[in-house]
């Protein structure tokens, strides 16, 4: 689970003290102490074990960065409903209260939940991003460019490098269009199990419907997962690299401002140390 979240109903940005004392504060909390007290000893890790997984269910921001994105510095300590609705604040607030009416208590976006003066915290979100998007109860996809009757083939957010694991590593998606709408008022509780979405987003970006539905992360048919990701673009060159780390399953340094052809030649390497597919070098 991500260091930092947002509480939903209160929009503050929570850091691992704070998401304790809420949960000791909670209803839930409290009915938790009564169970333990008068159930059997023996089940008693797990309840508090269930109790503990359904209080921090969060759900994961995946969207296309825009102008006037707020970051950790500018929300902390403050209430993000309360801040002046503009540019990636209005984006922020719209998440925090769609995922509150659905019963959410947690958020996690990558623009204010991590520390980005912090060289060690960015490397470390990095390495886990694929692992709490796949842990998240759920992903909601913001698509900014898609109207209310428009379709998500050709949206920015399927061009983009770190977006694809974004695609693959959560077990539910829901997609939502530049007005926060369910994209084409969709009801399902995940858009991965709706075929027609499926169908579409295969069509967008070659990636076959078993593997956007049951991604697996590892070095198994690594051209073709380096092959989805070729046509995507990245803001800085190297991160186009390090984005397919968790697709890969794999753990290697960051090394901000190295080239990307030698963030990728790292990457490669090291896929065909463990798989010993040397096809991947023709991608």
């Amino acid at each position: 689970m991500p260091t930092r979240l947002l509480h939903t109903h209160t929009s503050t940005l929570c850091d691992r003290d704070a998401q304790i004392s809420h949960f000791v504060g909670s209803q839930q909390y409290n009915q938790l102490l009564s169970l333990v007290t008068v159930c059997d000893p023996d089940q008693r890790i797990e309840h508090i074990q269930n109790a503990v997984l359904k209080y921090f269910q969060y759900v994961m921001l995946s969207h296309r960065w825009g102008e006037g994105e707020p970051s950790l510095r500018d929300i902390k300590g403050r209430s993000v409903y309360l801040m002046s609705a503009e540019g990636g604040l209005r984006k922020l607030q719209a998440f925090c209260l769609v995922t509150c009416k659905q019963g959410y208590s947690w958020v996690w976006s990558d623009t204010c939940c991590i520390d980005k003066d912090s060289s060690a915290e960015s490397q470390e979100a990095i390495l886990s991003m694929f692992t709490w998007y796949r842990r998240s109860t759920l992903t909601i996809v913001h698509l900014s460019d898609v109207s209310d009757t428009g379709s998500l083939v050709g949206s920015e957010w399927l061009e983009r490098g770190w977006t694809l694991q974004e695609l693959l590593a959560p077990r539910a998606i829901l997609f939502y269009t530049r007005d926060w709408s369910l994209y084409k008022n969709l009801t399902s509780s995940n858009h991965k199990a709706d075929d027609a979405v499926i169908k579409e987003l295969t069509s967008a970006t070659g990636i076959e419907p078993q593997f956007l539905k049951g991604f697996r992360p590892g070095t198994d048919n690594a051209r073709s997962r380096l092959q989805w990701a070729s046509l995507r673009r990245t803001t800085r060159p190297e991160d186009i690299a390090y984005s397919l780390f968790g697709i890969f399953d794999l753990q290697l340094p960051v090394f901000y401002g190295e080239s990307a052809e030698k963030a990728l030649g790292r990457l490669l390497a090291e896929i065909i140390s463990q798989s010993g597919d040397i096809s991947v070098l023709d991608w």
